[in-house]
């Protein structure tokens, strides 16, 4: 078993200056923590692997595709492999879980 603590990642993630912590890598999906503060623009780029994100704190709106949406704490939203997205007019320090399948990168 491998059991992670949230206030870990984000020291951890802090601490090496990046806004994405990737945390656990098996075979069939990746596990990392992304963090973009409030009014901090979001440089994602289409990945090749499907994603869903868990907001796990903070406010913002995400964008896939051409659908928008408000997400805060609690949100759960699924990226398509090859779709443009990105958070924006984040409100308050968004914390989000990004679960790859197949593994990022």
């Amino acid at each position: 078993m491998k059991a992670f603590r949230l206030d870990e990642l984000e020291a951890e993630r802090a601490a090496n200056n990046g806004a994405y912590l990737q945390f656990l890598r098996e075979r069939n999906m990746s596990v990392g923590l992304y963090a973009l503060d409030a009014g901090q623009p979001d440089s994602q780029s289409p990945h090749n692997q499907d994603e869903v994100y868990l907001v796990v704190s903070g406010r913002a709106s995400v964008t896939v595709g051409m659908e928008t949406t408000q997400v805060a704490r609690g949100s759960v939203v699924y990226v398509p492999a090859g779709a443009a997205h990105k958070f924006h007019h984040i409100t308050e320090d968004l914390r989000v879980l990004v679960v790859f399948s197949p593994p990022e990168g």
